[in-house]
């Protein structure tokens, strides 16, 4: 029993052996021509152009986009103003 044991356990191992073995084996003959080799000419692609403009033709978006801008500009100089006149009348309080 022990013999019939070890003899398959022998015979598992080298079917395992010989599967691994020849699993991804490839087997290629190469002739080569020695000689020059020439790199290929750099080639130059111009650029594509890219167009400047709205995704979509919605005038309403374009309308609301300025609206913003203009608010925003004019928040902005407001706030200047604001600054102005508080650093015009710490000067006059304080002397500086």
């Amino acid at each position: 029993m022990k013999k019939v044991m070890l003899g398959a356990a022998i015979g598992l191992t080298m079917l395992a052996a010989s599967a691994a073995a020849s699993a991804h084996v490839d087997v290629a003959v190469g002739l080569g021509v020695p000689g020059v080799v020439v790199p290929a000419q750099p080639v130059y692609a111009a650029p594509a152009p890219v167009a400047v403009g709205y995704v979509d033709d919605d005038w309403r978006a374009r309308r609301a986009w300025r609206e913003h801008e203009w608010r925003e500009h004019e928040w902005r100089r407001h706030e200047a103003w604001r600054e102005h006149e508080w650093r015009e009348r710490r000067r006059e309080r304080w002397g500086y």
